[in-house]
């Protein structure tokens, strides 16, 4: 072989080696190809799924919040819908919902396949499982809007009707696609260029207009816009608190798993959701101080949901500086929606039509005004597409509004949707779902007993509540009087044993909670075995609740209507009415329930230890004395006991409010102000100004005490209180008095 030969054959031979190693590079490139798009779709799969599982925690959040919105004696059935709405909305999707939705395209307003939806692929799968989650969220918007008086059957047919036509047609016309490419636009507002990225239209307005529609049909809650002012509390505010946080917290799978894949969008996007919360609660929060002059629970609960709902349109699009204006304005919108409501006579029980409807139209139009429709490759001006966002507005408010009006206007007249007013007053939780609130049967029982003087009707007790409690004390009093009464003209050494345990029963519905935190303190001396005078604190966290009350006449009879003032004072303390919204609500009752020529004089208030103030109301008591250094102030009454006159007016009662500082207030029964003194006169309420002033002490308690114990001293009329004597002879009026000062 010559040299030229063999060199020839080595240049072959590198040639052929060259050839193998590009072939071999290949292979292993295109081998990483594969395995980065197999990991790829797998944290696809798996971010989206862990999204859907977040989303599906939003339903314990607004279970929550319905139901701690709702009154106590319906907030079941609201929790019960709530639990129902998600596996009726969740089966009817499967079944036909999603094959209207991303099925073939009938003209881009219907699909027409995936009917009971089955696949073998995983990434379908998991998709099929995150929208499921999204319907749900629609269909239960509507469930805290309309509650409290929608029968349960009710609800399920509007959970079936929304979840299974409504809702998937909306979302045709927004998000159909071609799975294949999913460029590619199948219903009519996606081809025409509407960007809704999470669901501020498809989702919210969608469950906003129909609970619009059911709100008109359906009409408001009985006597809840009596004189045209808030009259409802809702039952747990605390829960609906919590409501908010978990549906804050979920929103982050909602907003993220729209995505559809785990890449570098979400960040921005879980960055735009938080800061858009944030500054709906903010502004929102400022507009109910504004309006309520204090921090008002519903503005402050609702303000982060409004925020949240407002960036879900754009959360992909904008900058975390556009998404705080964003939320910003919704949070606003949504307090001018709750304003609007309540002006215009429309009882939404939760704000989901300002909240959810209001917000989202909103956050449909901010797309238009804060996206960056250039980076997004859309090749169109802002103006342009504010006119698109606004055609998409008006068509998905229609269709939902009118469909929904029209259908289940029709199911009302021959299926009444409401249910009737005795088991609206009932309360749907015994009247739909035969459960009730230990609240409402203590209160059931003690009507029943005014009403049929059965004193041996007890009230149910669980003594983990704070309403069992109540009964627990209340009925040990009925134990006692009913025994006293069966028994007093057969053995008087027995009657005298049973009332002394009476009073102390009594004495036990006095303040027993702690009381530590605020400067208050009361003494009460009664002239009888069983006083009429009675005052009690209730704390709520910084505020403590305080009354002192006076029943006409003294002994057993006396006692009873104590018994119930008492008890009315701590219920309605326990729901925070304000003091005058409490004398109110025991005015009313006490009238149906007080024997004969029996009424109650009382003074109600409320001390807030976070901003030192005061609120008092007083129903034909003494006036509440105000000392300011050496000055007094005032705080009469023009307002009739309580008992004597039902009214409907809760302006009848005066609200006075000032703040503490350094000052005191003392209120005190006729006790001390008809004690007489040396000459026989008695001392009125000058005469207590001047023991405030002889007495004063640096402890409140030590000065109460001293005041008591001169007003007690004078009233024996000279006997020596260390001798062996009856007090039942001598005090001829309970003496009772409380202050509040530091």
């Amino acid at each position: 072989m010559t040299v030229a030969e063999l060199q020839a054959l080595v240049l072959k031979l590198q040639s052929t080696i060259e050839q193998l190693e590009l072939t071999n590079k290949g292979a292993v490139k295109s081998l990483e190809f594969r395995l980065e798009a197999i990991l790829q779709a797998n944290l696809d799969t798996f971010w989206l799924l862990i999204c859907a599982i977040l989303v599906f925690l939003m339903q314990a959040g607004f279970l929550c919040l319905e139901s701690g919105l709702s009154r106590a004696k319906s907030s079941i059935n609201v929790a019960l819908k709530n639990v129902a709405d998600f596996g009726i909305a969740v089966a009817t999707f499967w079944a036909f919902g999603f094959a209207l939705m991303y099925g073939a395209s009938i003209n881009g307003l219907v699909g027409s396949k995936f009917f009971f939806f089955t696949t073998k692929v995983a990434g379908y799968q998991s998709f099929f499982v995150f929208q499921a989650m999204f319907v749900a969220t629609a269909a239960t918007i509507v469930s805290g809007a309309v509650a409290e008086r929608l029968k349960f059957f009710s609800y399920v047919v509007i959970t079936f009707v929304t979840s299974g036509i409504i809702y998937p047609i909306v979302g045709h016309w927004v998000w159909a696609i071609n799975f294949s490419n999913p460029n590619i636009k199948f219903g009519w507002l996606g081809k025409l260029g509407f960007i809704d990225f999470a669901g501020s239209s498809v989702v919210h307005s969608v469950g906003g207009w129909v609970a619009l529609a059911i709100l008109l049909i359906i009409g408001n809650r009985t006597g809840r816009f009596r004189e045209g002012k808030k009259t409802f509390q809702g039952s747990n505010t605390p829960l609906a608190a919590l409501g908010a946080i978990i549906l804050w917290f979920g929103w982050f799978g909602f907003n993220g798993g729209a995505n559809g894949a785990m890449d570098l969008r979400i960040p921005l996007i879980l960055i735009n959701t938080f800061l858009a919360a944030s500054a709906g609660l903010i502004l929102s929060s400022i507009m109910g101080i504004y309006v309520m002059k204090k921090p008002e629970p519903m503005f402050m609960i609702t303000g982060p949901i409004a925020g949240l709902v407002s960036i879900t349109a754009s959360c992909a699009y904008v900058e975390p500086t556009q998404a705080i204006i964003i939320g910003a304005i919704g949070g606003i919108v949504s307090g001018l929606g709750i304003i609007l409501l309540e002006k215009i006579r429309v009882d939404d029980v939760v704000s989901a039509v300002p909240v959810h409807l209001f917000a989202g139209i909103w956050a449909t139009i901010a797309v238009a005004l804060f996206a960056d429709l250039e980076a997004m490759g859309i090749d169109r001006s802002p103006l342009d597409q504010l006119y698109i966002q606004l055609i998409g507005i008006v068509s998905v408010g229609a269709f939902c509004f009118i469909s929904a009006f029209g259908i289940f206007f029709v199911i009302n007249l021959f299926f009444k949707l409401r249910v009737n007013k005795i088991q609206e007053d009932l309360g749907l939780n015994i009247s739909e779902h035969n459960a009730s609130t230990d609240t409402h049967e203590l209160l059931k029982v003690l009507n029943e007993q005014q009403k049929t003087g059965d004193f041996s009707l007890r009230a149910p007790q669980d003594p983990f509540t704070e309403a069992g409690i109540i009964a627990g004390q209340y009925n040990n009093i009925m134990d006692q009087l009913e025994q006293a009464e069966k028994q007093k003209n057969i053995w008087k050494n027995r009657v005298s044993k049973e009332i002394k345990l009476a009073i102390d029963v009594q004495q036990r519905l006095m303040p027993r909670r702690s009381i530590m935190n605020f400067p208050i303190h009361g003494i009460n001396i009664p002239a009888r075995e069983i006083s009429g005078d009675f005052y009690d604190f209730y704390p709520h966290n910084d505020r403590v609740y305080f009354t002192l009350s006076d029943v006409s006449g003294k002994g057993v009879n006396a006692g009873m209507v104590m018994a119930r003032a008492i008890t009315l004072f701590k219920i309605y303390s326990k729901n925070k009415f304000k003091p005058n919204e409490i004398l109110f609500e025991m005015n009313n009752d006490l009238e149906l329930t007080n024997p004969k020529g029996v009424y109650v004089t009382s003074i109600v208030g409320c001390y807030n230890s976070s901003d030192d103030t005061l609120e008092i109301s007083n129903a034909g008591h003494l006036p509440a004395l105000f000392r300011d250094k050496d000055q007094f102030k005032e705080y009469n009454s023009s307002a009739m006991p309580l008992g004597v006159k039902k009214t409907d007016n809760k302006n009848e009662f005066k609200l006075e409010s000032f703040k503490l500082g350094e000052g005191r207030l003392y209120c005190f029964t006729d006790g001390f102000s008809e004690c007489r003194n040396e000459k026989g006169d008695e001392i009125g309420v000058d005469g207590v100004k001047q023991l405030i002033k002889d007495y004063q002490n640096s402890s409140l308690k030590k000065e109460l005490q001293k005041i008591a114990q001169h007003v007690e001293k004078i009233s024996t009329k000279g006997a020596n209180l260390d001798q062996n004597v009856s007090k039942e002879n001598i005090l001829e009026d309970d003496l009772t008095i409380i202050g509040i000062g530091k």
